[in-house]
């Protein structure tokens, strides 16, 4: 069949089509048109039609001459893929008409779009198998693009980024499949992150994969883990260069995608703009030492707490930061968190002792729980809520809990646990929906389920008390006070793999396919400055690690290049640390 009687059969058959349309709307039927060959067969190019979708025979060519009859007869017959380009053809002309066939009943084929949206990836696998027309529709972009968004894969592209969605879709399944393999066998590279001679880890934070850290010496450095090439790896400080060894130790360091906060031990605060460079954009001082400080991973808040007040900056419209809103409170803040999601008031929980404060910007400091004598051990906030630990003391002993507290209506909605250890870490902002996990000086890591209030799972994971932990919908990292970190397959009960250093673990933060732990020591004081750096930083100067386990991702199977040591550097601190972790 050429072209001009392709063409011709075409436009035949789209007219019986819309012709029969038309006839069964006048008609008005009491009971639902059965399909061809339960009830009206249809005649002419529209029977031939469907008698090619459903595989029954071909079109027939126009009535040849004898000479075109001879002609035919010397060449071979025409291929197979000329049939199945024309039934393509005929379900794409299909498609584009106001109804499509389904069932025994006819339906706009948006409306079989929005039908299709709620089947899953297994169910639309098996309503492509039912015939060429819903094959159609299952494959359609609208609907592999939906179930990319509802798992999380590409959330930030739009439908028209690519061309075929179901493919793509299908690439993030087999890669998140990689990514959990390499987590179970820790498989991958581990990185040991360069340190400042002379100078003890005081605080490690990270987002993202970028991770912050401040020194004994006043030095706050940058780690871009992502691509390891950061152009800004030391933060400056405007004190005098003159004083060298004069500056003070860094209290605490915080980091969002666009912000860097340090605070040090004589009140004052310095405020990096990541993007525009490493000189501080503001600086803020206390007249007490810093206690607390948090900072918002949405937008540019900050909040910090020196002696009885608690202080929160942003910047105005112009850029130019000012004190949005200040506080006074009763006792000594110990934690301090920023509400995420907040809008254009920022929300601050902050504890002090026996008492937790819900700091609104637009109101006076508000008391969300006090008991007498049970101070908080432990705090986190989400959106809605705030979950912190408790220490029960007094004659009346009821064991520790953590309570979980709604900031909309600002009453308790759940006392979970019974526990004879303080609660010493509570993670509710990464947590799955509906759970939450904590550590506990009792050495066990328990998976709460706010559901029910009850304990879905305890593991007995450290030797010493339980310091930072952190899961996802399938795993659990939990790091200890002996320096342990280990990997959980809670669904399992199972531990996978574990890593052990000598300080004790007071930062981790995973995603799918990194993970940043930092070790930082106890004491802050540089010993045996004689001895080599290597020895002298491996037993009293904190570590910090960043694992990789995406291997596409990875150039090498070993150190990453920014954490390699440089040939000049002193013997005993060249090492290769492929070997350092087996």
């Amino acid at each position: 069949m050429d072209d001009h009687s392709l063409d011709e059969f075409r436009r035949r058959w789209q007219e019986e089509l819309a012709q029969a349309q038309a006839l069964r709307k006048r008609r008005r039927p009491r009971r639902p048109e059965v399909a061809a060959g339960r009830g009206e067969q249809p005649s002419g190019y529209l029977a031939l039609a469907q008698g090619l979708l459903e595989g029954a025979g071909r079109p027939p060519a126009p009535r040849a001459t004898r000479a075109e009859r001879q002609d035919a007869a010397s060449r071979s017959r025409s291929p197979p893929a000329r049939e199945e380009q024309l039934v393509d053809q005929l379900i794409r002309d299909l498609n584009e008409m106001d109804d499509v066939p389904f069932f025994d009943i006819q339906l706009p084929y948006e409306l079989a779009i929005n039908i299709f949206q709620y089947l899953d990836r297994k169910e639309l696998g098996r309503c492509a198998q039912v015939s060429k027309t819903w094959k159609v529709i299952a494959e359609d972009e609208v609907l592999w693009y939906r179930l990319c968004q509802q798992e999380g894969h590409l959330p930030e592209s739009s439908i028209s980024d690519y061309s075929c969605w179901k493919l793509i879709f299908q690439e993030c399944r087999a890669k998140e499949h990689m990514l959990r393999t390499n987590w179970k066998n820790r498989k991958g590279a581990v990185s040991e992150l360069e340190h400042i001679p002379d100078a003890v880890l005081c605080d490690v934070h990270s987002h993202d994969g970028v991770v912050i850290a401040g020194y004994t010496s006043g030095d706050v450095r940058v780690w871009d883990t992502r691509t390891w090439d950061y152009t800004a790896p030391f933060l400056e400080s405007e004190y005098e260069e003159d004083e060298p060894g004069m500056q003070p130790y860094v209290s605490f360091v915080r980091i969002n995608s666009s912000l860097a906060v340090a605070a040090y031990e004589d009140g004052f605060l310095n405020i990096w703009d990541l993007r525009t460079g490493k000189y501080p954009v503001h600086r803020f001082e206390h007249d007490a030492r810093i206690q607390a400080l948090a900072l918002s991973q949405e937008d540019a808040t900050v909040a910090t707490a020196s002696a009885f007040d608690v202080v929160m900056l942003r910047p105005n419209e112009e850029g130019y930061w000012q004190i949005t809103a200040e506080f006074e409170v009763q006792k000594l803040v110990d934690y301090l968190e920023i509400v995420p999601d907040t809008g254009r008031y920022p929300v601050a929980v902050a504890t002090a002792g026996d008492l937790v404060y819900l700091l609104k910007a637009e109101d006076s400091a508000r008391t969300l729980h006090y008991v007498y004598g049970q101070p908080v051990t432990c705090l986190d906030v989400s959106a809605n809520q705030a979950a912190f630990g408790v220490k029960s003391l007094g004659w009346v002993y009821e064991g520790n809990k953590i309570l979980v507290y709604s900031l909309e209506a600002e009453r308790c909605l759940s006392k979970l646990g019974n526990a004879l250890g303080d609660f010493t870490c509570v993670n509710l902002r990464n947590s799955p929906p509906s759970l939450m996990v904590s550590g506990n000086m009792d050495r066990r890591v328990r998976i709460h389920d706010l559901r029910t209030d009850k304990i879905a799972l305890s593991l007995s994971a450290h030797q010493l008390g339980v310091s930072a932990v952190q899961m996802d919908d399938w795993k659990i990292v939990s790091g200890g006070e002996e320096g342990l970190v280990s990997v959980w397959d809670y669904r399992m009960s199972q531990k996978l793999w574990e890593v052990h250093s000598r300080h004790p673990v007071r930062h981790l933060s995973f995603n799918s396919h990194s993970l940043i732990t930092a070790n930082v020591p106890y004491e802050r004081v540089v010993r045996n400055t004689d001895l080599d750096n290597f020895t002298t930083h491996r037993r009293h100067r904190g570590l910090i690690h960043a694992y990789e386990f995406a291997v596409d991702r990875l150039a090498f199977q070993s150190a990453l290049p920014v954490c390699r040591v440089p040939g000049d550097s002193v013997a005993g601190y060249n090492y290769d640390l492929a070997l350092a972790f087996p």
